[in-house]
């Protein structure tokens, strides 16, 4: 092997709540609530740059982005996945591939699954074909089930050459 490969796993869950849109993956979905957080709750936008600074031996998201610094207080979580991937690029890593679901009782993502690809390959800098992001619903247990949260969990690959060590 003449680089180094690396996998990351991020996941994150954001309360439901009246008020703020619904925006997974940098995609706002229809829906009578939306997540509640620091940023603009975007749960899977924020699993996926955990798992990249995760991969990459960087810390946490939290660490990144505290939850305590005002900066990020409804901040554009594609824009804070951005500034992970492009340290990152800086570093020498590059994202081989990554898959997300998403759990969630409502809405149904199916439609907007593609959309969602679609902006996290641009943010991520690669092909559509190396980003998944599927749905599942949690079948009514637990508080994913009673529509009470939305989860995400990412897996992702990353690669560096070897002379960027």
């Amino acid at each position: 092997m003449s680089g180094t490969i690396r996998v990351g796993i991020g996941y994150d869950l954001h309360p439901l709540v009246a008020g703020p849109p619904l925006t997974l993956g940098g995609v706002v979905v229809p829906h009578a609530r939306g997540l509640q957080g620091h940023s603009d709750g975007d749960v899977l936008a924020h699993a996926v740059a955990d798992s990249l600074i995760g991969a990459a031996g960087r810390g946490d998201i939290g660490q990144w982005f505290p939850d305590s610094d005002e900066r990020y207080r409804g901040a554009d979580s594609l824009s804070l996945l951005r500034q992970v991937v492009e340290s990152l690029m800086e570093g020498g890593w590059r994202v081989g591939n990554l898959d997300a679901s998403v759990v969630a009782q409502r809405p149904r993502l199916a439609p907007y699954l593609h959309a969602m690809r679609v902006k996290l390959a641009s943010v991520l800098r690669v092909e559509l074909d190396a980003v998944n992001v599927k749905a599942t619903s949690p079948e009514y247990v637990g508080s994913l089930g009673r529509e009470d949260a939305i989860a995400a969990y990412v897996t992702v690959l990353v690669e560096r050459e070897a002379d960027n060590r």
